[in-house]
């Protein structure tokens, strides 16, 4: 087992997994990172095969009913479970790393950094036994339409998209509030100097100073971006936003 100094009060990860050294992984980088030196926000690793049965530590066996590959124990990942979720507390999600999952999103990682903390199970082979799933109310997400070797990759997505929103870690709270999906649209256009590269130029309203004009722009830029190239998250808007 790892973690970082446990802080009370502080949002944590707890991750269940068979590669406990792929983490921090890039989440020990730039702000999230420097974020986790700063104990804004905690992690704890917990090596799913240390709860192994037998001489060789086993945490699969073959599904039942036949068929390719193996599937995760329920004995196993009951124990580590228990284990990890001893004394916890409070708002504090279970979840499972699968391709059948809920897609992540935006609102998924405001409410996860409201909570006090996540547990993450990282799959591997063919997946985990339901049984676990259903016993521990475990909640499935993922993070898209298509199937991974593990869940760990996953894991560090979810961990990254939610610890930005946890206050301090970027510095710049607005940040969070104007960018991609936080207002369900798409974030507009960003630009910065030299004022003219290859010969493309920044557009004028930006070089104006005007700044009810500037929000004007952003706010027709992000539209359209939307509605060309997510029409699926322009259909979910308000009336008002077409």
């Amino acid at each position: 087992m790892s973690a970082t100094p446990d802080l009370h009060g502080v949002w944590k990860a707890k991750i269940i997994t068979l590669f406990p050294s792929a983490f921090p992984g890039v989440l020990g980088e730039s702000l999230t990172g420097k974020a986790l030196q700063e104990g804004l926000w905690q992690l704890e690793t917990v090596d799913l095969r240390q709860f192994g049965v037998g001489k060789h530590r086993n945490v699969d066996d073959t599904p039942a009913g036949g068929g390719a590959g193996m599937v995760l124990r329920p004995d196993v990942l009951g124990d580590a479970i228990e284990h990890t979720m001893a004394g916890v507390q409070g708002n504090w999600p279970m979840i499972y790393l699968s391709p059948r999952g809920r897609p992540m999103d935006q609102r998924m990682m405001q409410s996860l950094a409201r909570a006090d903390g996540v547990t993450l199970l990282c799959g591997r082979f063919e997946g985990v036994d339901e049984r676990v799933l259903e016993h521990y109310g475990i909640q499935e997400v993922s993070l898209g339409d298509f199937v991974m070797t593990g869940g760990e990759i996953a894991a560090q997505a979810l961990i990254d998209a939610t610890v930005r929103l946890i206050p301090g870690v970027l510095g710049n709270q607005a940040s969070t509030e104007e960018e991609s999906f936080s207002s369900g649209l798409l974030e507009h256009p960003q630009y910065t100097r030299p004022a003219e590269w290859k010969g493309r130029t920044i557009p004028d309203v930006l070089m104006s100073g005007h700044h009810g004009k500037v929000a004007e722009w952003r706010r027709d830029m992000s539209k359209e971006i939307t509605r060309t190239r997510r029409p699926d998250l322009w259909r979910k808007l308000p009336d008002s936003e077409g």
